[in-house]
Formats: C-alpha cells, structure tokens, sequence
C-alpha cells in the first residue's frame, strides 16, 4: 500500500520518531505500557533525574501523542496511547515485511520446484 505524502501526517511521524528516539522515553513508555502511572511515580522511578527532566520526557511524549494525561484530583495520571507507534509500523515496517515475505515464498517454491 503506497501512502500519499499527508503533510500533517508526515509531521506527526516526525514527533513520534523524534519522542522513540530518547531511550529514556523509551523507558517511560515500556514502564506505562505496563500500567498508567502517575507523574510523581515516574519521578520517583527515575530517581537519577530531577523533576523537571522527567517533565520534559513526558512533554515530548504528550506532544507526539503517545500519552494521555488525565488529571485526577491532585494526581496526574500517564496512559500510553500506541495509536502513533501502530501507524508507524503500518506505514514503514508492516509493508516492508510483505515484500520480504512475498520473496521468501518465492524463493521457497524455486528450492521445491
């Protein structure tokens, strides 16, 4: 499937790759792919870096669209959203993969023949 260049679409790609690019992002992800957490766990996760550091992380990630903050009372609360990542892999791994897969049954039919 051949994408039509989508001006918008391409700049949302571009801030889902730029926030998968940080492995501290990264991490943050995989930590709230497990479970929604609230922004004082994840500082308090990555006791290494001030508050403020861990802010920009999730800034980055919220600006891409790959969390949700929902506010609860005093607590703010950190949902993954894997719609971006989801559209990633459509678009750049899942249509690769079919033509590898495609050679590969070729290739299986040449070694049968």
């Amino acid at each position: 499937m051949l994408y039509k260049y989508n001006m918008s679409r391409d700049r949302t790609h571009d801030l889902t790759l730029k926030a998968l690019g940080n492995a501290r992002r990264r991490e943050i992800l995989d930590l709230l792919r497990v479970k929604p957490r609230t922004t004082g766990e994840l500082c308090d996760h990555f006791k290494k870096s001030d508050r403020c550091t861990v802010m920009q992380h999730l800034c980055v990630l919220e600006k891409a669209d790959l969390i949700i903050v929902k506010r609860k009372g005093r607590h703010r609360w950190n949902y993954i959203n894997p719609l971006p990542i989801k559209e990633l892999h459509d678009r750049w791994i899942c249509g690769y993969a079919l033509e590898t897969i495609e050679l590969l049954a070729r290739m299986k039919r040449e070694i049968e023949r």
